[in-house]
């Protein structure tokens, strides 16, 4: 201890020594009771990583086994099942319902394991399937074994009667279209299982998907279409009181649609398509039937077609509607397209003459009438009423091409029509200016070659011309019905549905009430007189 004092007292900061520092001394403590704590810390955090695990397991990885899983054994109900708005025609002919599938399953550690090959032979049979095979799905502890994924109604429903020990039923619902193949470009289909959830896919189903199996309710006295639609807003919807229509008996989750389809007409004119496309041989078309007043779509076909019933078994591409989905050259039928807008421009009369020598020359081409013949001395009248070729280049020439070009655009080519229906496309038109247009291009437009467009843009034109010159939004829903149909006039719950009409959309007027009367006076294929 001296030895330190006299070192410490070596150091100084000023004259005055500094003072002598004792050494700590160190306390000895016990180390055990640190051991056993941290030991203890270890099995806790062991106990809760296993119980985190199980949860993972039961929640997670095992969640389609055991989500509303009964007790006792009694098995699903299909009552509580939430469906889909059905698809009626304008007369309320059901076009769309819904029915139930089964998924079967089994908990075979809630077997007795003397009664394991009693329900192997019961559930053998009523599945069909061999007793080997279903004594070895049953046997064992298993949480979960599965069985069948699609059961149809009545097997579902006689396995859920049996009431087997572990044995479960769990339904969920699928789209049954009772009329086939009948209009099925329009109405789509709906695919998914119980496990991922179902959607619908083209058609009515894909369009208005959220529509038919959206849970919220709507305001009584108009619907938000962002709301429903999300970033699609097709239409506004008015209501117009309640529903009083005896319904399918079907307590929906969805709202119901009904249809601007005729199912009459519908039913004829697939009849009428099918027939044509196999008497000329042709690859497939569409045939579409529109009120020009209204844009109601009363009808529209396209075959080949398929049946929805089936889609798994169908090749994609019989999927798209050719109708709105594919666009084609439509020669001379877009003729009423060019003479309208030479009538209205005033760059032609029906009245005036024009010489026809057979052929013309436009952008450095020379086009030719359809037959190769020349008509000398005719009148337009008679230019658009024999669908002359020639006649139709001239008449797209006097317009120049900001003027022809305006006329297509105002008729809608170019554009989507915005019909309620998934799929659709706009069409491919070249206008002055881009990368691909040539001059020549005035001339094959005018008589509908080298421009493609799809058959309802094509329709909705001419029914533009039909109507006075307003085009009128296509749509295939006429009205929505907002709420469960339960029964006749009222629902279970003593309420009433609400009705939803479609409000009627005049995208505008594309010529005058004139000169879509004059267009109509005369067409392609009148016989020369």
């Amino acid at each position: 201890m001296k030895d330190a004092r006299r070192v410490l007292a070596g150091y100084r900061t000023s004259e005055a020594p500094i003072a002598a520092i004792d050494p700590p001394v160190v306390e000895q403590r016990d180390r055990k009771p640190a051991r056993r704590l941290a030991v203890t810390q270890a099995i806790l955090v062991g106990f809760a990583l296993l119980i985190v695990a199980q949860l993972v397991r039961w929640q997670v990885i095992q969640r389609g086994a055991w989500k509303d899983l009964p007790s006792g054994g009694i098995g699903y109900r299909a009552e509580a099942l939430e469906q889909r708005g059905l698809l009626l025609d304008r007369r309320y002919a059901v076009l769309a319902l819904n029915s139930y599938n089964y998924e079967v399953f089994a908990a075979p550690n809630q077997i007795p394991e003397a009664d394991t090959l009693d329900v192997a032979r019961q559930l053998a049979l009523a599945l069909g399937w061999p007793l080997e095979e279903m004594l070895a799905r049953l046997e064992g502890d298993d949480l979960y074994a599965p069985l069948e994924q699609q059961v149809p109604l009545p097997v579902g429903k006689a396995v859920l009667d049996l009431r087997l020990p572990g044995i479960y039923a769990r339904p969920h619902s699928v789209r049954v279209y009772p009329e086939g193949s009948l209009a099925a470009h329009t109405l789509g289909f709906v695919a998914g299982d119980a496990k991922e959830g179902s959607r619908g896919y083209y058609g009515l189903e894909g369009f208005y998907d959220r529509v038919l199996k959206n849970k919220k309710s709507l305001d009584e006295s108009a619907l938000d279409p962002m709301e429903v639609f999300g970033a699609q807003q097709p239409f506004t919807f008015v209501d117009t009181g309640v529903f009083a229509q005896a319904s399918a008996g079907q307590r929906l989750s969805g709202r119901t649609l009904v249809l601007t389809i005729d199912k009459t007409i519908q039913y004829l004119v697939e009849q009428e398509l099918q027939a044509a496309v196999e008497r000329y041989g042709a690859e497939g078309g569409s045939i579409l039937v529109l009120e020009p007043k209204t844009g109601a779509l009363l009808a529209s076909a396209s075959y080949p077609a398929y049946d929805p019933r089936r889609f798994g078994e169908i090749e994609e591409r019989l999927f798209v509607d050719p109708a709105i989905g594919r666009a084609y050259e439509p020669g001379s039928t877009f003729k009423v397209v060019t003479i309208a807008a030479g009538i209205e421009s005033g760059v032609v009369h029906p009245d005036d003459l024009y010489n026809d020598l057979g052929f013309i020359e436009v952008g450095g081409r020379t086009f030719k009438n359809w037959d190769e013949k020349s008509y000398g001395l005719v009148s337009m009248e008679d230019v658009f009423a024999w669908s002359l070729n020639t006649g139709m280049a001239h008449v797209s020439v006097l317009l120049e091409p900001a003027r022809f070009y305006h006329y297509v655009d105002r008729f809608g080519f170019g554009h989507k029509t915005g019909i309620d229906l998934e799929g659709e496309v706009a069409g491919v038109v070249r206008n002055r200016g881009d990368a691909e247009w040539h001059e020549s291009d005035l001339g094959t437009n005018a008589f509908g070659q080298g421009l493609a467009v799809t058959p309802l843009q094509m329709v909705t034109a001419v029914g533009a011309v039909a109507n006075r010159g307003y085009m009128m939004k296509p749509h295939v829903v006429a009205r929505m019905i907002d709420g469960p149909l339960s029964g006749v006039g009222s629902n279970s719950d003593g309420t009433l549905g609400r009705v939803l009409e479609v409000r009627q959309v005049t995208e505008r007027q594309v010529v005058s009430e004139e000169t879509a009367r004059t267009s109509s006076r005369a067409g392609p294929g009148r016989d020369r007189a």
